[in-house]
């Protein structure tokens, strides 16, 4: 077997007969150098011997680097409303209905520790726990879920603390999107237009009525409609990656205390009521069918 060795771009290039493919490759960049792959593959560093532990460990980061992906994806999001252009918008808010449902089906895999398993290494983890996840608190911040004190648990991490006060403190993506409506022409109150970003956001019954227009009349204002449909899937799909997330834990650890102190199931059920979106769940009670059809209870066969 024999390599064929050129320079193409400057570059020392390689190429080779390999399973009736010509394969090339150079001193360039390489797929390992590329995706990091030496430093990725060791990252694992379990604190036990014990064998299921790595299982906990990469479920853990690639559920990490998935939350990664959804945080650029949902930043490009929210500049592609800013600047009214909702074809791109509703194109990165379906990739990130993609990415939520490959993270909801990866809590499969760590249900495949049992309760056993676990408690081979659990108290190793002594006070490590996801409530200390700074890219899962900066998704809620910026989908909306705005809690100041949640800030505590990353007060000795001075770079994290900063960022994630940056999101606090500015527009959620959901303010984005009541940005929009009132460019658009809605009656978007002037409170939920410039506000503290930093504080909860609360319901607005005109907003309610807003969302009623939109779905109301789904031919003149068709590109706010599918806006809200993949908005609303956005909400859908992160409360089922919370409610598959709780499921797990409850299969796991029952109703033991969380490794970080919290209530375990408990928390994680009280976290099952948030919502970040309200009266766009809130106007669908709201929507009336037109009557049509006859009156059935004439008994007219005919």
């Amino acid at each position: 077997m024999s390599i064929r060795r050129f320079v193409e771009d400057g570059i020392e290039s390689f190429e080779a007969e390999i399973d009736g493919e010509r394969i090339q490759w150079d001193k360039g960049l390489s797929y390992a150098r590329h995706l990091q792959t030496e430093k990725l593959l060791s990252s694992q560093v379990p604190v036990t011997d014990k064998p299921d532990e790595m299982l906990f460990v990469i479920m853990h980061q690639t559920m990490e680097l998935w939350l990664k992906l959804v945080l650029h994806e949902a930043r490009i999001a929210v500049a592609a409303i800013q600047a009214d252009d909702l074809d791109h918008a509703g194109k990165t808010l379906d990739r990130i209905a993609t990415i939520q449902r490959h993270m909801i089906h990866s809590w499969e895999v760590l249900a495949t520790l049992t309760p056993h398993d676990f408690l081979t290494f659990r108290g190793y983890l002594r006070k490590a726990s996801g409530f200390q996840s700074h890219q899962y608190r900066e998704l809620e911040y910026l989908l909306g879920n705005k809690r100041e004190d949640l800030l505590l648990v990353h007060a000795d991490d001075a770079e994290t603390h900063a960022r994630l006060s940056a999101v606090l403190n500015a527009p959620s993506f959901y303010d984005e999107v009541l940005k929009l409506l009132a460019r658009r022409g809605f009656a978007i109150p002037a409170s939920h237009l410039e506000r503290d970003w930093s504080r909860p956001y609360e319901a607005s019954e005109a907003i309610e009525d807003a969302w009623l227009a939109v779905y109301s009349d789904v031919e003149q204002y068709w590109d706010l409609y599918m806006l809200a449909e993949k908005v609303t899937a956005l909400e859908y799909y992160f409360q089922e990656w919370r409610f598959k997330h709780m499921k797990t834990v409850a299969r796991v650890i029952g109703q033991k205390q969380g490794t970080g102190g919290s209530a375990g199931v408990n928390y994680l059920v009280k976290a099952l009521n948030l919502s970040f979106f309200p009266e766009l769940w809130a106007m669908r009670t709201r929507m009336v069918a037109p009557k049509a059809g006859g009156n059935y209870a004439d008994g007219d066969a005919s």
